[in-house]
């Protein structure tokens, strides 16, 4: 398994103002907007994201972060198979993913996922 990429999710009441501040303020462009979570990339590097998030559409809480990976159904099994505690279950999300929660050691909730 390899991971593609890292992504901070930021819980924000206000997604606009939020958004606004990272656009306005240091330059960073909007790659997704769904309504209840907008990714923002760095201009010069789309891998340098920040999402920005109001409450998760399908999970019982959001994530503190993302981890986009080459099999999101192998770090699945060995994320059962050591015993981590899974917040979402692995789903095929209408808007492109496959992703599960689990909850690290620290009590961080990280959303694993892949493309479709």
């Amino acid at each position: 398994m390899r991971v593609r990429r890292v992504v901070p999710n930021i819980h924000a009441d206000d997604l606009s103002a939020t958004r606004d501040f990272y656009v306005d303020t240091l330059g960073f462009q909007v790659v997704m907007d769904l309504g209840w979570i907008v990714t923002v990339s760095a201009p010069d590097d789309p891998q340098r994201q920040i999402s920005i998030m109001s409450d998760d559409a399908t999970a019982p809480t959001h994530p503190d972060m993302s981890v986009e990976v080459d099999d999101v159904d192998a770090a699945h099994e060995e994320a059962l198979r050591r015993g981590h505690e899974i917040v979402h279950p692995l789903t095929d999300e209408p808007w492109g993913v496959r992703r599960f929660f689990c909850r690290d050691p620290s009590g961080t909730v990280v959303n694993i996922l892949s493309h479709r």
